[in-house]
């Protein structure tokens, strides 16, 4: 028998039964899981969607055909399905403390994901995203891909558990959702800008939208069928329900597959980060939530063994990936749609992997501590060697680029060298905790701790409370639980105000962003005008000084004086090492604060944050972990001693001192010295279509406004434009609705010779890069 008192004793044994006093053969039995029917139900339901994807993709059933089908699965076969499982469902074998967990945990996950997207977003679009991102985190693909999950896994052992996929569904289509649409009407009214239209006819369209969703009618209708028919469906009508209900699961997920056609290639960097934390919402806090929910609501269960099931059952039911209904919101809205779609997709085969391993680990009814505890030794030990070697690269390419002295880089260097720290201290421990000095130990533990802590937040303070005051656990061996409880303890308060830092921070970037833009967007139009002039003489300064916090990059760009002299005209791609215009845009990116990248970073590290934060929870509240903690406490390992993999991942391939000169000499190599360029091949139709139509209809005029004659040597001058000006010039003229069409649009014309950079060395971006129109 494993150990039972002490929480040291509880996490390095991992006590894994269901109860103290029950026969572990028994509970065995009475525990397992259909694991073995879990990989056939993935695969049958993955297996169909895959189907549904190829048909869509070889457009076999075009966009418009899939509408019918979504109507179909929507309107008809849901409907119901709902009604027939509305009238036999058995209240008396409910468990409502279940019921109450997810509901709380649905309310809670909704109102952090909105009260978050109220403070962070821009003011044009805060009220449609905040209720489009909250249904999003929330609404569940149940019915189509999470009940054949289910049944696969209880139906043999708890077949109860399946009714209660149809009880939870309506919490979200009759409770939050309207609260969400509530939330996009108010945004749909402000931008109208019809203040007449009172809030009260607002709220009562909201509510009529709702009362029409066939979806929600029938769960009404099916509810009072239940009591007034006495839970049986009338013969007469029987078989009619069950031929559209029993044609909802392979349609339903077929459509799931149509749906998913071209929606990753909307996904741009500036969504990245969004997705990131609703998939975190999604796929992380909401199966944590509902687990601890039932843990701490479902008192009355006298059952040690049903309660553990309940509870696990409550985590892999928050793990459904979102339904494919939400991106018919977001068209219905006209708001969020590249952000709903690409998440949709990827929290659809990110949930699988999930759902697999948990069960996996469910179903396991031995497992040997010692082995448990090598092996995740095992694992920080090979991931800390691995970000070592990423680390090793990264440190050096932010001295060598120079971005080492600028903010914010000055503070992502001393991240980098805490994760190296952390490395070698892991590494360090790995050999002497199977050895016998104690005061290696001591000395390897605090160089790993204090390392640990600092790449969240910089306390060397807490370390010297554990050295000073902690009791060391005899016999461990993970650097996690060194001192025990004090440790766990210790480790929480960190996390938890690191949590509040770094959320405290990406608010920051994220409203400092776009206020940053707004400001940008009021300058453009006359910022050019007023700052070139003409006809200066050839002693004029040509740029101005840089600022050095090199905040606003197109004060940067417009330093640059506008010569028109006798100055030859650069005909050709800009050949000179020491072009002015290149000197510019050098300036820039040494300037650049690449806020993205650090934002990018914030949210992941904050997301490995949460998850420390709720593994130590979860030790200190439960006496018996569970095997779902096991995955979690490898998740943690992966996330604490891998940072150097996203480091290197965000910092260590530096565009313009490694990216851009690799590309050139391997093109120099590819096609030889004489021949820089690859030679021109046959264009895909729609990239000639768009360069021809351009240059017949458009091309003279976007010469005339955008295109200036600048200085780029100290006797020659180059026709050239901003790749930030013909974005907004495309969207002013109609040729693209959005930044993201409008870079695309430029991508074809350089792809098919149009423009090109003036030394081509960039693609098309949208920023103060300079371009050229080919003759």
């Amino acid at each position: 028998r494993v150990v039972k008192s002490g929480i040291y004793e509880r996490s390095s044994s991992f006590n894994l039964s269901y109860g103290e006093n029950e026969d572990p053969e028994t509970a065995a039995a009475s525990s397992s899981m259909s694991i073995d029917k879990l990989l056939p139900a993935l695969l049958e339901c993955f297996g169909i969607i895959l189907c549904g994807y190829i048909a869509g993709r070889a457009n076999i059933i075009t966009s418009t055909q899939a509408k019918g089908l979504g109507n179909f699965v929507s309107k008809f076969a849901l409907p119901a399905l709902l009604f027939k499982n509305m009238v036999l469902l058995d209240f008396g074998n409910v468990i409502w403390p279940f019921l109450w967990s997810i509901l709380i945990a649905k309310v809670s996950v909704f109102c952090i994901v909105c009260v978050l997207t109220l403070i962070v977003a821009s003011p044009e679009s805060r009220y449609s995203k905040a209720g489009l991102f909250s249904i999003f985190a929330t609404q569940s693909n149940d019915f189509a891909l999470g009940y054949p999950i289910v049944e696969a896994l209880y139906k043999s052992t708890y077949p109860e558990y399946l009714q209660y996929i149809y009880l939870v569904a309506p919490v979200s289509l009759m409770f939050l959702n309207p609260i969400g649409f509530g939330f996009c009407e108010v945004q749909k009214w402000k931008d109208q800008g019809n203040n007449q239209q009172s809030k009260l006819r607002v709220v009562g369209h909201v509510l009529l939208q709702v009362l029409k969703n066939p979806i929600v009618f029938m769960v009404v209708i099916g509810i009072i069928a239940h009591f007034v028919l006495h839970q049986t469906v009338p013969a007469f009508m029987a078989e009619f329900v069950d031929g559209l209900a029993n044609s909802f699961g392979g349609a339903a997920l077929f459509y799931l597959g149509l749906t998913m056609v071209g929606q990753l290639r909307k996904l741009t960097k500036s969504t990245v980060v969004t997705l990131i934390l609703l998939l975190t919402a999604k796929l992380l806090l909401m199966p944590l939530i509902c687990k601890d929910m039932v843990d701490l609501l479902d008192n009355s269960n006298t059952s040690a063994l049903n309660h553990s099931s309940l509870s696990d059952y409550a985590f892999l039911y928050g793990v459904f990936p979102t339904a494919p209904s939400v991106a018919i919101y977001a068209v219905y809205y006209n708001a969020e749609l590249e952000v709903v779609t690409s998440g949709m997709v990827i929290s659809t085969f990110l949930s699988a992997p999930i759902m697999y391993v948990s069960a996996w680990l469910l179903t396991m009814h031995w497992m040997d501590p010692q082995l448990l505890m090598n092996s995740l030794q095992n694992v920080s030990f090979n991931i800390s060697i691995v970000s070592l070697v990423a680390l090793v690269w990264t440190i050096p390419v932010m001295f060598l680029s120079k971005k080492f002295k600028r903010l914010p880089h000055v503070f992502t260097v001393n991240l980098f060298l805490a994760q190296f720290l952390t490395c070698i201290g892991m590494i360090l421990w790995y050999f002497v905790v199977k050895g016998d000095s104690f005061i290696l130990q001591i000395l390897t533990f605090s160089v790993l701790c204090t390392s640990l802590y600092s790449t969240y937040l910089w306390p060397a303070f807490a370390t010297a409370i554990l050295l000073f005051c902690g009791v060391k656990m005899p016999d461990t061996i993970d650097a996690s639980y060194f001192y025990g409880e004090q440790q766990i303890i210790c480790t929480t308060v960190v996390i938890a105000l690191s949590i509040i830092l770094g959320g405290g921070s990406l608010v920051c970037l994220s409203r400092g962003s776009w206020t940053q833009n707004d400001q940008n967007q009021e300058g453009n139009s006359s910022s050019d005008e007023d700052l070139l002039t003409e006809d200066e003489p050839e002693s004029q300064t040509l740029f101005e000084p840089v600022p050095p916090s090199g905040e606003r990059n197109r004060d940067v760009v417009c330093s640059v004086s506008v010569l028109l002299t006798s100055s030859g005209q650069c005909e050709n791609r800009c050949e000179s090492t020491d072009c002015l215009l290149v000197q510019v845009e050098e300036l820039q990116q040494v300037a650049d604060r690449q806020e993205t990248r650090h934002l990018l970073i914030c949210v992941l590290l904050t997301v490995s944050l949460l998850a420390n934060l709720s593994s130590c929870l979860w030790l200190l509240f439960n006496r018996d972990p569970g095997r779902l903690y096991l995955e979690l406490l490898f998740f943690c390992a992966v996330a604490n001693y891998g940072q150097g993999l996203l480091s290197f991942a965000l910092f260590g391939l530096d565009k313009h001192l490694i990216l851009l000169p690799f590309k050139k000499r391997l093109i120099s190599l590819w096609y030889g010295k004489k021949q820089e360029e690859p030679p021109q091949t046959d264009l895909p139709e729609d990239i000639r279509m768009t360069c021809t139509q351009f240059t017949r209809y458009h091309k003279q005029q976007c010469f005339h406004d955008i295109v200036k004659t600048r200085r780029c040597g100290k006797q020659t001058v180059v026709d050239c434009f901003l790749g930030c000006e013909l974005v907004e010039w495309l969207q002013q003229v109609g040729l693209a609705q959005d930044r993201g069409e409008a870079v695309l649009y430029g991508a074809r014309l350089q792809q098919g010779g149009v423009l090109q950079h003036i030394k081509d060395e960039h693609s098309f971006q949208d920023k103060p890069l300079y371009y050229r129109f080919m003759t």
